[in-house]
């Protein structure tokens, strides 16, 4: 059984978040939900409709949370999710999550990003020479970042798995476990 690590805040995307989490307890895994403070967080819905040129975003539902940032000993982790929303564009500037990513990217631990997730590595610069997926308007974000940029489902790229946001959760769910699996088979 793994321990993965869930970073997350208000404004994350509701299936985003909660998918993972699920996916991961179905599968034996341990999820551990962090955020900027051990309170819930608020979660928001992302939708797509005919009337409108961007998403959508309503009220969803409360994520309990295990741990504040500060509180995260990388070290107990297999593994790293950090879903879109809006969440990742504040959490990315805080000391602690800086400190966490870094830990799990230095040593090739399994990485899950989900639609806007991958800003966070980003502002870190750790997907310089590496190949993403994100939530397609982030593309010039990504390459900025020194990636490269697929518009696909499930991107792998070593240890790093991600996808282009809540529609491609069945196909990123499949590869992340599959890294993450493989990640526990003594070498």
């Amino acid at each position: 059984m793994a321990r993965v690590l869930v970073l997350a805040g208000d404004a994350a995307e509701e299936l985003d978040s909660m998918y993972p989490v699920f996916r991961l307890r179905e599968g034996g895994h341990e999820a551990v939900v962090a955020a900027p403070t051990s309170r819930a967080i608020k979660l928001v819905v992302h939708d797509f409709e005919p009337e409108w040129d961007a998403y959508t975003e309503k009220p969803g539902h409360t994520l309990p949370v295990d741990l504040a940032f500060a509180d995260v000993d990388p070290e107990g982790f297999d593994g790293l999710v950090i879903p879109g929303g809006r969440a990742p564009e504040y959490i990315r500037t805080d000391p602690d999550v800086a400190r966490i990513v870094r830990h799990f990217f230095e040593r090739g631990l399994p990485v899950g990003t989900i639609c806007h997730g991958p800003q966070v590595p980003a502002a870190l610069g750790l997907l310089k020479g590496r190949t993403t997926a994100a939530f397609p308007p982030l593309k010039v974000d990504m390459e900025l970042a020194g990636a490269t940029f697929v518009d696909a489902p499930d991107v792998v790229d070593g240890a790093m798995v991600s996808c282009r946001g809540w529609p491609d959760l069945p196909e990123w769910s499949r590869a992340f476990m599959d890294v993450l699996e493989k990640s526990q088979v003594p070498a």
